[in-house]
């Protein structure tokens, strides 16, 4: 009888472990410490540096149009494009290093890289 209820509780024990390893899991992927969204823009290419460690929404005019970029839970995206064909939306959240997305009438591509 004794063998019967400390199986169980063992089972139980490793289930609830799985269940708290798997919910970190989730939670913590895709956020590297430090990581980073590299803006380059225009025609003289300039850039501009992004931390996805924290929410925000930036609005910016590249010369061509005004590109809405919205940074949350460690992502980020293209968000309410005025560009006619709306691709970059697409794209959807980033935030795995090398993910990039592009606009290209407003010649603004934006590319994750992890952090140190």
């Amino acid at each position: 009888m004794k063998d019967k209820k400390g199986m169980k509780a063992n089972l139980i024990f490793a289930a609830v472990l799985l269940a708290v390893a798997a919910v970190l899991f989730l939670f913590l992927r895709g956020r590297a410490a430090g990581a980073v969204a590299v803006l380059t823009y225009g025609d003289a290419g300039q850039r501009m540096e992004i931390p996805l460690d924290r929410d925000q929404r930036y609005d910016l005019d590249t010369g061509y149009y005004t590109i809405h970029l919205e940074v949350k839970g460690g992502k980020i995206a293209f968000v309410d494009s005025p560009c006619p064909d709306h691709v970059c939306e697409g794209y959807g959240w980033l935030g795995k290093d090398g993910d990039w997305a592009a606009c290209l009438p407003a010649k603004a591509t934006v590319t994750v890289l992890e952090g140190d």
